[in-house]
């Protein structure tokens, strides 16, 4: 997989969980226009954390888990398993929706008897095609990139373990082959999987796009329902699509599913799931990623990691990413750099090995590079990996000029919070000094002729990439310091 394609398969989880925490608070509410903010902010009737997310993310955790070790999720044993973690969650889990609550509560743990409860459920209820299938079903689609079939059977089986109803298993199909589709391709085709529905289905999905397609999120409110949670998320994406086809129509397309209303964590789940699919892990804006945590105890660099593994089938590669707990840049040549900024003395330069001899005074790190899970000191709870590579082919970073200014965006912050910060890449030579100098220029008033030029003497073996520094150079990026 290329760089850009593992940067999409990362963004299906961190979009979901993103999407999943935004609309937390807003959970059972009425919609509402676009003059009144989204924010992560917690709260709603559960009492959620800031960016903490809820049983959409929660559920789907375990699927992600047993991909990430290269586990079948086709095989009974492992449906077992993940039928189990869910029991054993929802015991003490604050929110778990009524027709999973039913059928979790009142069986044993393992596939099998749960089958069972959900088709009695369904006999019972005369339907069952709640939306709690389709809010966890994203991780398949990252364990089965390679394989279509196998991946439209995998969606239908875990969807059926807890709904029966033909609707929830289709919508698990279509979106999971859409969200592969994005991650392989960087395209958004949400009808790329009607070709694995019953025929006699194919013709009512796309009577139900094209109504998505015609209506606002807040026309679908019955969003609880498999339908119109899906009509609600795609309505969504395709009206932040009609306005950016940038990376920020990622947070366009949380915040329409927010303000549809009712059930917004599920639908801003589903959203994300696919939109992030699309544009990547580096869409996700830092302040976001920072909040992002929850059950069992992960945050949103745990989800990235795991992400990856689902998608290699739970291989590192040869460096050992994204398993190692330190990556060794030994053979780069001297990566000791540690100096401080030219225009905050409370932010200071680095290369990747001044983590393992930090000031005590710093007390947050934004990464540009790979580090290992405990490359950063343990001491440090405030922590930014950034997705960016050192490179100006265009194709690698595809959201450049979104993820420096959010990266330069988030040193500020931090500042703003009273934190000393570390800013680092391998070697600070070229995505450190380029994004201290934005820093400079979009919250310290300086002028960006003389910005990286004072970056450069501060650090003298600096040279940026030329896509770095002609959107450096290209005055795009003027003073935001007014804004905050």
């Amino acid at each position: 997989m290329t760089a850009a394609q593992h940067d999409r398969a990362a963004g299906v989880m961190l979009g979901m969980a993103a999407g999943d925490a935004l609309g937390a608070g807003y959970e059972f509410g009425e919609p509402f226009g676009e003059d009144v903010p989204v924010l992560m902010n917690g709260g709603g009737s559960f009492g959620w954390a800031p960016g903490e997310w809820t049983d959409d993310t929660s559920m789907a955790v375990p699927i992600l888990q047993a991909a990430a070790d290269g586990r079948d999720l086709r095989d009974e044993a492992v449906l077992d398993e993940i039928v189990a973690r869910w029991v054993d969650w929802a015991k003490t889990a604050p929110d778990v929706g009524i027709q999973l609550r039913a059928v979790l509560s009142q069986t044993e743990p393992t596939a099998s008897a749960i089958r069972v409860v959900a088709k009695a459920h369904h006999d019972r209820n005369g339907r069952s095609a709640g939306n709690g299938s389709l809010m966890r079903t994203a991780p398949v689609a990252l364990a089965f990139l390679h394989d279509v079939e196998a991946l439209a059977e995998a969606a239908r089986a875990i969807s059926d373990l807890t709904h029966f109803e033909a609707d929830a298993g289709d919508a698990c199909v279509i979106w999971c082959l859409a969200i592969r589709h994005a991650v392989l391709t960087g395209e958004l085709d949400v009808r790329v999987g009607l070709d694995a529905l019953p025929v006699d289905r194919r013709n009512l999905w796309q009577a139900r796009f094209l109504e998505a397609e015609s209506l606002a999120p807040s026309s679908f409110t019955r969003n609880g329902w498999v339908v119109e949670a899906l009509q609600a998320a795609w309505s969504s994406i395709y009206r932040a699509l009609a306005v950016s086809t940038d990376a920020t129509a990622l947070r366009r397309s949380l915040e329409n599913a927010v303000r549809g209303g009712r059930d917004t964590d599920t639908v801003a789940a589903i959203t994300g799931a696919l939109v992030g699919a699309r544009f990547g892990a580096s869409a996700v804006p830092a302040s976001w990623r920072r909040a992002i945590h929850g059950w069992p105890g992960l945050r949103g660099s745990d989800l990235v990691r795991l992400a990856i593994l689902a998608a290699n089938g739970g291989d590192a590669d040869a460096y050992g990413w994204p398993r190692a707990e330190r990556f060794d840049y030994s053979s780069y040549g001297d990566v000791s750099t540690l100096v401080r900024h030219p225009h905050d003395n409370r932010v200071w330069l680095g290369a990747v090995g001044s983590l393992d001899a930090l000031p005590d005074s710093i007390d947050a790190v934004v990464s540009l590079c790979r580090v290992g899970s405990a490359q950063v000191p343990a001491r440090i709870s405030d922590h930014i990996e950034v997705w960016l590579v050192d490179s100006s082919d265009p194709s690698k970073n595809p959201n450049l000029k979104f993820v420096l200014e959010d990266a330069a965006d988030a040193i500020a912050a931090y500042r703003a919070e009273g934190k000393t910060v570390l800013l680092h890449c391998v070697q600070a030579m070229s995505r450190t000094p380029t994004v201290a100098a934005l820093y400079s220029i979009r919250h310290l008033d300086v002028p960006s002729e003389r910005a990286l030029a004072e970056v450069r003497a501060a650090l003298p073996a600096a040279n940026p990439k030329r896509a770095f520094r002609e959107l450096l150079e290209s005055g795009a990026n003027s003073s935001r310091r007014a804004t905050l």
